[in-house]
């Protein structure tokens, strides 16, 4: 069974910076698009940003736009979210997901706050 677990999260003051990771395994990472997603406190789920096999092609919410860069390592199975200038609004727990499978990971929590 395939298994995805993020880290990196942590509390982090409004302008910093974090480095989300995602390690995947037990499925052949390189062949599969990726994603990251976030979930505030009693908000639904929202897509942050998308990855192609590749890394080629990437794709962000507006919210993201700027600010977060997502990128992989085929060679390390691992995909990241470079969080740049963060909002009190980022708070949330941010997922990796697989959209072939449709499986998600733990989750890691990040908290912009002063």
């Amino acid at each position: 069974q395939m298994q995805l677990v993020e880290s990196g999260g942590g509390l982090v003051q409004p302008g910093g910076s974090l480095r989300l990771s995602c390690a995947a395994s037990k499925f052949t990472f390189s062949t599969y698009a990726m994603r990251w997603y976030r979930q505030a406190p009693g908000k639904e789920r929202e897509l942050v940003a998308s990855i192609s096999t590749t890394g080629e092609t990437t794709n962000y919410a507006d919210s993201a736009k700027g600010r977060f860069t997502i990128s992989r390592d085929n060679a390390r199975n691992t995909v990241y979210l470079q969080m740049n200038a963060l909002k009190p609004e980022d708070t949330a727990v941010y997922y990796c997901y697989v959209p072939t499978f449709g499986s998600w990971g733990q989750g890691t929590q990040v908290t912009v706050s002063s």
